[in-house]
């Protein structure tokens, strides 16, 4: 049986043409989170302020029209209450955190602090997804199967619900690019 081994030839550098030698090439080094997170939504940003303020404005009309509903005894909907109000101090704190970030110059990329915005904005996101999704079930089941949406005001439980899972969807970017920013960290 014929086999091959490989050899190693060395091969010498060629001379430089006129005696002068080829500069190496030049590699920029640009570090990945400034290519990366440019212009992203994160703690501390501009961005992310308007998407913390976003957070709060949906859970607070959320948590608004269900106190302006005359009867919400059903489970859902206190955790629905519930969920919103948790989602409202979160969101305003690290509103009012962004804000001070911004205006002293100082950024949050501590991964200590990313981690405690990490997990705060994974439990929130979770509870209000919950809640929402909860008080849709019952709406779906007091809507449609059992047809008693003249005795009760779908429509505003409806409302909220739209806005706890525009509040989750908004929470939830902040929790994936917060989560990756802590991965880069």
């Amino acid at each position: 049986m014929n086999v091959s081994h490989p050899a190693v030839h060395p091969v010498g550098v060629p001379p430089a043409l006129g005696g002068h030698a080829v500069p190496p090439r030049m590699r920029m080094r640009v570090r990945m989170e400034y290519l990366v997170f440019q212009g992203m939504p994160l703690p501390g940003t501009l961005g992310g302020l308007v998407l913390r303020l976003g957070q709060f404005c949906s859970a607070l009309i959320a948590f608004s029209v269900m106190l302006s509903v005359r009867d919400f005894s059903v489970t859902a909907f206190c955790y629905l209450v519930a969920a919103t109000v948790l989602q409202c101090l979160w969101s305003l704190a690290m509103a009012v955190i962004d804000v001070y970030a911004l205006l002293v110059k100082r950024s949050l990329r501590n991964p200590l602090l990313v981690s405690i915005f990490v997990v705060g904005d994974g439990v929130t996101a979770t509870l209000t997804f919950a809640a929402a999704c909860a008080s849709a079930g019952v709406i779906v089941l007091i809507g449609n199967d059992i047809a008693m949406c003249k005795d009760n005001p779908c429509a505003n439980y409806e409302a909220a619900i739209i806005m706890a899972f525009l509040s989750w969807f908004m929470v939830s970017i902040s929790f994936i690019l917060t989560f990756w920013l802590l991965a880069t960290l």
